[in-house]
């Protein structure tokens, strides 16, 4: 089996409800944070890992994700016409080659194991990332990219993790370490959402993997778990008692939880003073609103 990750899956068939009444209409993953809607960061993300096939778990009412990538003739023809060559570019880098896209349904909400378990038939004998868009990661070397390098030297399976704050362990996947290498930790055990006495680190995980094809496998032979759902976090522990192949990677970068509405706008205002266009507006702003805070209290 090959080393070489060339295939990403994204989880995108989930509802949105706590973007309500927004996602009524339009899914969650096509909400702009800045100018560029959620899933678009994590296909330039896979793009700069070397990710060559990009699979959609989707499901009903996600039919505006799938346009998103689709060509706009008369977009493209209008902006021509006009001489707006800045803008052509920017549209050109939102479509995909013909057969880069593949989209596969997921008719029944049996969490995110299932959903990864979904794409089962594209995927291969292969080892291949899940990019979950909700996790946002503002990195100069994107994290993907910074987990494909890694993952030339281990092998088997490895998810990114961030040290979290001791209070927040409860809402995490939380890694029970084996040998801490610095970047790159071995591990022995996964614990999903322990209570603060039982967690056995504050190492988290958060929404990119690299997984080997035996996990679609155990998913296979999975009874449902917690919520009645196929858990990936079981099916990768399973790797750990199998194979002992599993490994953490302390990525550099900062990780925004966009699935939130607090997340998402720390998201936008830390994108926005990311933007050489957009910085000195937004600091003036974002200036004279603490000063008015300060002086009304």
């Amino acid at each position: 089996m090959s080393n070489k990750v060339t295939k990403a899956v994204f989880p995108v068939a989930g509802l949105g409800t706590r973007f309500l009444p927004a996602t009524k209409s339009v899914p969650k993953e096509i909400m702009t944070l800045v100018d560029r809607p959620l899933i678009q960061y994590a296909i330039d993300e896979a793009r700069a890992a070397g990710i060559e096939e990009f699979i959609f778990v989707t499901s009903r009412g996600k039919s505006a994700l799938e346009d998103y990538f689709d060509r706009a003739p008369e977009l493209e023809a209008n902006l021509k016409a006009k001489n707006k060559t800045d803008l052509m570019k920017v549209l050109d880098s939102t479509n995909m080659d013909s057969g880069a896209i593949a989209y596969v349904r997921q008719n029944q909400a049996l969490g995110l194991g299932h959903a990864v378990w979904c794409a089962r038939r594209l995927l291969g004998n292969e080892p291949f990332a899940v990019l979950l868009p909700d996790d946002v990661i503002q990195a100069d070397k994107p994290c993907l990219q910074q987990m494909v390098e890694a993952y030339q030297e281990t092998g088997g399976n490895m998810v990114a993790a961030m040290e979290v704050p001791q209070d927040r362990v409860s809402s995490y996947g939380v890694l029970d370490l084996k040998e801490d290498m610095g970047n790159i930790v071995s591990v022995k055990g996964m614990v999903e959402k322990p209570k603060l006495e039982d967690a056995p680190s504050n190492l988290a995980v958060i929404g990119r993997y690299i997984l080997s094809p035996k996990v679609l496998q155990n998913i296979d032979n999975m009874e449902t778990g917690a919520g009645g759902e196929l858990q990936l976090t079981d099916a990768i522990a399973k790797e750990i008692t199998d194979s002992d192949n599993v490994y953490g990677y302390r990525f550099k970068g900062e990780r925004y939880d966009c699935g939130s509405k607090s997340g998402f706008l720390q998201a936008t205002v830390a994108f926005g003073l990311a933007r050489p266009d957009l910085r000195d507006d937004l600091e003036h702003y974002l200036e004279d609103v603490m000063a008015a805070r300060k002086a009304a209290q």
